[in-house]
């Protein structure tokens, strides 16, 4: 029974680490490699005819996008499972955050495929005339970074709390919790958009050494005690 445990907790790290990793790559591919191949914020005109142009890959974008979302989920609980034996409060008010990260880049992602649906000529817009249509759709565009923006916010909140949970925690070290906790104040600037202007992309280049260490040493290393022996110490 005990090597079951060790191996479920084993297990769940792992696929804690599997869903972050295609989570995080769905996201950056979606809403950083596809739109900043496409969207021109200031040129209304041009973004349109990138749309257009490149309709299949921006269609992809928002599949990679919206794809994301159940895997920030899936680690979300994941992550519950592992840390609910160091604070059960708080490891429930991570899936919370979470919750409303994954809130804020669902509807990013339907913002991203409002713009293609608005230029392909939909009936209800047929009193707009062309400019204005790539006016509204650009301003969809804009919606999107806005509604992820928000969605970072809240998982820096995460992102604090899961570093104060493994500063806590006996089974992941607790270096990887500081730089977890410093990812997450570097979301949070994002709150204050004057700030973002001197920061960026400082303020976002702060999570890769949280993220990615804690992600390595999910995917390789696991949990070195089994959930059972951390419910009772």
């Amino acid at each position: 029974m005990e090597n079951f445990s060790n191996t479920s907790a084993s297990f769940k790290a792992r696929l804690a680490g599997v869903s972050y990793l295609l989570g995080s790559l769905l996201s950056l591919f979606g809403q950083f490699v596809v739109l900043d191949k496409i969207v021109v914020y200031d040129n209304a005109a041009a973004t349109a005819a990138k749309i257009l142009e490149n309709e299949s890959l921006f269609r992809l974008g928002f599949v990679s996008s919206f794809m994301s979302v159940p895997f920030h989920f899936i680690w979300a609980a994941l992550f519950y499972g592992l840390f609910k034996s160091v604070s059960r409060g708080l490891s429930l008010l991570a899936v919370f955050i979470m919750l409303a990260a994954c809130a804020m880049w669902s509807m990013s992602a339907f913002f991203h495929l409002a713009p293609l649906s608005i230029l392909k000529g939909s009936s209800q817009l047929s009193a707009f005339g062309p400019e204005q249509l790539q006016s509204l759709a650009l301003i969809f565009l804009k919606l999107n970074a806005k509604a992820y923006d928000l969605g970072l916010i809240f998982f820096g909140l995460w992102c604090i709390v899961i570093g104060y949970l493994i500063l806590k925690s006996t089974f992941i070290p607790r270096i990887i919790g500081t730089l977890e906790m410093v990812a997450g104040l570097g979301y949070l600037t994002l709150l204050w958009q004057p700030l973002v202007h001197y920061v960026y992309p400082y303020n976002l280049a702060l999570a890769g050494p949280g993220e990615i260490s804690l992600m390595l040493w999910l995917l390789i290393k696991g949990v070195k005690n089994n959930i059972s022996t951390i419910e009772k110490q």
